[in-house]
């Protein structure tokens, strides 16, 4: 087992030490001031590695984002990827199962991991002195996983439990895993991350040995370190750690082409948890490198922004339609949606919540937005900018994404920028290209009565 000496901080010194840079440090970054400086290499086994050094506080956050979502997954093997997501926790050569965590918290650390359809992402925050072992725990897992029956058998278990409280026993938990197996035609999106219960079973050691060779290679990641470190000895340590870790063919590519949908997708759902009529809109827009993305999120904002959002002051408080409605534009590597959710309030028709929402997109479509919804949308995307560079965990995983996802790691210093030139010729633009009828998708989900009350 890999030791390192321990450090003991205080917990309000740890919480404090989490915010790497201030408010208005950030701030100024994304208002044209210095930007976010970072190096960019690759090991010779094909390992990218970003450093981005920020001394304010004694910690640092490693975030390692492999090349391997749901979307590499095939038909009859579903949920792999974030099953490997609680595999790579299970032990490796030289750690044992559960010491992983022990290690980063007993060093005063913090530490988990995430699956998406796009990505699974690894992270870890330390103190300064335990660069060491955050580098060590993470190449002996890429190194050498454990892969055993057992490990797989318990993973399983844990994964569909988590599918059971999760999906199966949450209100509206079926809709949500609907969203997408209606919205897409391509199985690559079309699937839900966490997968089926069949397929988990019939995972075998074989195919799961045989995924962890495929994805989980140096020249398959990027790991992002961010914090008080020196570049110099990140990588010096990066290449001690990592660089003779084998590389492997590369995975095959990722067909994401979506078809052009020409007619409107319906569907209606009843579930026994829920006890408010819930609508479901999805409209399919292109992945999130597209011009028209930053007009897409002020759109977003506008709509379903708060308070002050149309929904909420239309649908929500003058006609009392719904208890709720929101409008959000999510980060998508392949064709996107644009997705409407609302709260149908007790007693009143879906039919009628469900036109009064259309009724609003088309008051933006026919008549434009005005500047000061656009302003409000941008003061709320700087805001959420600002939110999102304010420790070094954040900035290690945005590094580590927008290397992966779009070869881009500077378009971190780029948001900003791209928010202010939206225009509001441009949000009537794509509210009209893209929220369409034959370009829509909608689930409604309604309470189920109980068994044997169905005539009460």
């Amino acid at each position: 087992m890999f030791s390192v000496p321990r450090t003991r901080l205080p917990r309000a010194a740890l919480a404090v030490g989490l915010i790497a840079l201030p408010f208005g440090a950030a701030f100024a970054q994304q208002q044209g001031g210095s930007d976010i400086k970072f190096t960019d290499t690759r090991l010779k086994n094909g390992l990218r590695i970003i450093v981005a050094e920020d001394n304010v506080a004694p910690v640092f956050s490693i975030a390692v984002s492999y090349n391997a979502g749901s979307r590499d997954e095939r038909k009859g093997r579903t949920g792999f990827a974030h099953l490997f997501e609680h595999m790579m926790f299970k032990g490796s050569e030289n750690v044992g199962p559960g010491e992983h965590f022990t290690l980063i918290f007993n060093n005063g650390g913090n530490m988990n991991g995430t699956t998406n359809k796009d990505r699974t992402l690894y992270y870890e925050t330390l103190p300064t002195n335990q660069l060491d072992l955050g580098l060590y725990l993470e190449a002996d897992r890429m190194r050498s996983l454990a892969i055993t029956k057992d490990n797989l058998a318990n993973q399983i278990n844990a994964v569909q439990e988590e599918r059971r409280l999760g999906v199966d026993n949450q209100p509206y938990g079926k809709t949500f895993e609907a969203v997408d197996s209606l919205a897409y035609s391509n199985f690559a999106y079309q699937h839900s991350v966490i997968g089926s219960m069949a397929d988990l079973s019939a995972a075998s050691v074989d195919d799961v040995a045989a995924f962890f060779k495929t994805y989980y290679a140096p020249n398959n990641a990027v790991i992002a370190i961010v914090g008080d470190v020196k570049t110099s000895e990140v990588l010096a340590k990066a290449r001690k750690y990592f660089e003779s870790i084998p590389s492997q063919p590369a995975p095959p590519a990722v067909d994401m082409s979506e078809p052009m949908q020409t007619a409107e997708k319906r569907m209606e759902m009843e579930s026994q948890l829920a006890r408010l009529t819930r609508i479901d809109i999805m409209y399919l827009t292109p992945p999130s490198d597209s011009d028209d993305e930053s007009a897409l999120t002020v759109l977003a904002t506008v709509l379903g922004g708060g308070r002050s959002g149309r929904f909420y002051e239309q649908v929500v408080r003058q006609q009392e339609l719904a208890t709720s409605a929101t409008a959000s534009k999510g980060e998508s590597r392949g064709p996107g949606l644009f997705r409407l959710g609302i709260t149908v309030a007790p007693g009143k028709s879906a039919a009628d919540v469900e036109q009064a929402v259309y009724l609003e997109i088309e008051k933006v479509k026919q008549s434009g937005v005005a500047d000061w919804e656009v302003e409000k949308a941008r003061s709320n995307a700087r805001r959420g900018i600002v939110a999102s560079l304010q420790n070094s965990l954040q900035r290690a995983v945005l590094l580590s994404e927008y290397a992966l996802f779009y070869n881009e790691p500077g378009r971190i210093n780029q948001r900003a920028q791209r928010i202010n030139a939206v225009t509001a010729a441009d949000v009537q633009r794509v509210a009209n290209k893209y929220l369409t009828t034959t370009n829509r998708s909608v689930i409604v989900t309604t309470p189920k009565p109980a068994a044997g009350r169905g005539g009460e």
